[in-house]
């Protein structure tokens, strides 16, 4: 593994060190290549959720627009692309999809203008979700994709991503926190990493950060894992 693969993975487990006590419930032989595809899902979230001068982060979207269509022909220069390339997926739909994470910034109204923002973004994510991890395309994957990618966006980014009509932003992780099932749709690895990231919410609306016991961690993350 090259070092720059190894940072990009890196970052991301740093993100996520409960990942470490759950990656037995994945297959050994893809357990790096879904920490590369969520390693590149968490820069789409970054790029998502900047701050500031948001030309840097455009003109990396732009990039990866680029890069991704390049991986249907296999000819990938960044690192992560080493790992996640080979794959058959609809790279092509992703990359079409990148350019609604620019309006996915803009605060808007209501619920359901911010999950239409977002709405061709996590179409995307799940269809490639579903032809990695050999699941059946399901609906409702996309919308525990789009409502994860909803609540991750609140926890980063606070009150400039409630939209005005949710209320304050307990108000809106709450509108959020109920729209997702406490098992979500879609292959395993999305299954697992949705537990995860639906505990840190419902952690975070209690007043704290997500420090599990490791018998709570892999009891919950077994049930996930159930489908």
């Amino acid at each position: 593994m090259s070092s720059a693969l190894d940072s990009f993975l890196d970052k991301w487990r740093a993100r996520w060190p409960e990942w470490s006590f759950i990656e037995r419930f994945v297959d050994a032989g893809d357990r790096e290549r879904v920490v590369a595809w969520f390693a590149l899902l968490q820069e789409f979230d970054d790029m998502l959720n900047t701050s500031g001068d948001p030309t840097p982060a455009d003109a990396k979207l732009a990039w990866w627009g680029e890069e991704l269509r390049s991986w249907d022909a296999q000819r990938s220069r960044h690192p992560l692309g080493r790992v996640l390339e080979p794959v058959r997926a609809p790279w092509a739909q992703l990359a079409d999809a990148l350019p609604g994470l620019l309006e996915g910034r803009e605060r808007v109204a209501d619920g359901a203008q911010a999950r239409l923002a977002l709405k061709a973004y996590a179409d995307a994510v799940a269809a490639v979700e579903a032809a990695m991890f050999a699941s059946a395309p399901k609906a409702a994957a996309a919308e525990a994709v789009l409502t994860q990618t909803l609540a991750q966006r609140v926890q980063e980014m606070g009150s400039v991503a409630v939209p005005t009509g949710a209320g304050d932003v307990a108000q809106w992780q709450q509108q959020l926190l109920a729209a997702w099932p406490t098992r979500v749709a879609g292959p395993r690895p999305r299954r697992l990493y949705a537990s995860l990231a639906r505990a840190r919410l419902q952690a975070r609306l209690r007043g704290g950060e997500y420090q599990p016991s490791p018998a709570a961690l892999l009891w919950r993350s077994w049930w996930a894992a159930r489908g």
